[in-house]
């Protein structure tokens, strides 16, 4: 059986991924909060923990994913009251919005996909024992986690408590123990969503840590497999969940695996609202088509920084145009992954080596081996890539702009008809019209073919 060796965050190396349990792998992932469509960025950590699913339940009878939805959050409620829209409205709208970007980028949709309004009584209940255990105390309508109550706080980043402090820019409030101490619950205001609960006399909203470890829970129970996100999440988001997790459920360990993936880039420099480079996980989707993008975000390790630039765009769409003329109309045949390409993914989901396996695979293919075009397309599957056909692929999106594909097929029937009656002038015409609206033209012995460039 082939060995999966996960880098841990916690422990900072590389090991054997071994379940709590074999017969069932638990996995969470943190999901958007739905202010605003995601960027690349947070497309990221969507495909790259995709693959990781898939290759789970390649290796495993029964995998339980969850992703959540954020839909209780300050920037929530700054960014309806900007747009004049409710709450409920700006979140629903924002969903759908991002199920659209995913599907667009060949992600499966998750096992559960829990909003957090849907756990405000799960948060509460997990923030009372946490006060009745010691580890928490209410101040000023507000409850507090105390960190000085979790002795191994701060194992996960590996950071002093003042690099932690500085690192956080955490707010100071005369109501505070500790400067580190971090909001489980806080009051709200009319305007703003709020609940009954037990810590004061005013309805009040979580804070948004407790909101991943109450719905894990739900889910996966006190301690799971593997906890997924991006680098940015370390700290603080995931150093708090498994202080509340662990207080709160008595255990030492919150998940077994912590698993990471790096910033993208833009050019030179990190993708940053601050610097103003975000690119729209749906304007890329739109210009270089979702495979492209996915491909692209795939061509580095997914704990390095990923590139995505216009140039390494461009890149990813040669590689699929190459992958996609070695595979053709093959079906996907689960007997046929090869074992090389299985291995690599399998070391630390090593993506740039299992797409160099799928390189020498396609050579192969190219050289009439069928076995290898059955093993490339089943293989890349586990990717998520390559499940079109090849002329699919070659021709394009259907719903692009421009010629739609009966009209590029009434042009390529009139060059033949003008082909036939020997008026070659009227058939090199209709090419170059073709090639200007993006269609190139491929005779062969069987007629010819076209895609889109």
């Amino acid at each position: 059986m082939t060995t999966l060796r996960l880098h841990n965050t916690l422990t900072r190396g590389k090991e054997d991924f071994i379940p709590l349990d074999p017969a069932h792998v638990r996995v969470y992932a943190c999901g958007p909060t739905v202010y605003d469509r995601i960027h690349v960025g947070n497309a990221r950590p969507i495909v790259v923990f995709d693959v990781l699913v898939r290759l789970l339940r390649r290796l495993y009878p029964n995998v339980t994913y969850v992703r959540n939805i954020t839909d209780v959050d300050d920037k929530i409620i700054t960014r309806a009251a900007e747009r004049g829209i409710g709450i409920d409205r700006l979140c629903d709208d924002t969903i759908e919005c991002f199920h659209e970007d995913v599907a667009a980028l060949g992600a499966l949709p998750p096992d559960h996909e829990p909003r957090a309004t849907e756990f405000i009584s799960d948060m509460i209940d997990m923030i009372q024992t946490l006060i009745d255990g010691g580890f928490a105390y209410a101040a000023e309508g507000h409850v507090l986690f105390s960190v000085a109550a979790m002795p191994a706080y701060g194992a996960l980043s590996g950071r002093s408590m003042e690099d932690m402090i500085a690192g956080a820019r955490v707010e100071v409030a005369p109501y505070k123990r500790d400067p580190a101490d971090f909001v489980l619950w806080k009051p709200s205001s009319p305007d703003q969503p709020g609940w009954e609960n037990p810590f004061s006399d005013t309805p009040g909203r979580p804070g948004w840590h407790i909101e991943c470890s109450a719905m894990a829970k739900h889910y996966l129970g006190p301690t799971f497999d593997i906890h997924a996100g991006g680098l940015d999440l370390v700290f603080p988001h995931h150093e708090n969940e498994i202080a509340q997790s662990c207080c709160a459920h008595g255990t030492d360990i919150m998940a077994a695996y912590w698993l990471h993936n790096g910033y993208v880039t833009m050019g030179e420099e990190k993708m940053s609202k601050s610097v103003g480079n975000i690119l729209a996980a749906h304007e890329a989707i739109a210009a270089h088509r979702g495979e492209t993008v996915r491909a692209a975000l795939l061509a580095a390790h997914y704990r390095a920084p990923v590139a995505l630039s216009d140039d390494a765009l461009a890149e990813a769409r040669n590689v699929l145009d190459r992958l996609y003329r070695a595979v053709g109309d093959v079906a996907v045949d689960e007997t046929a992954v090869d074992a090389a390409f299985l291995n690599a993914l399998a070391d630390d989901l090593n993506t740039p080596a299992a797409m160099a396996r799928l390189h020498e695979l396609a050579g192969a293919a190219n050289r009439g081996d069928a076995g290898a075009a059955a093993a490339l397309k089943s293989s890349a599957a586990i990717l998520g890539l390559l499940e079109q056909t090849g002329d699919g692929w070659a021709r394009g999106d259907s719903s692009d702009d421009g010629m739609s594909d009966a009209e590029i097929d009434a042009a390529i029937e009139a060059r033949k008809q003008a082909r036939a009656n020997r008026d070659f002038g009227a058939a090199d015409r209709i090419r170059d019209e073709l090639a200007a609206q993006g269609i190139l033209l491929e005779d062969g012995p069987e007629g010819t073919v076209w895609r889109r460039s």
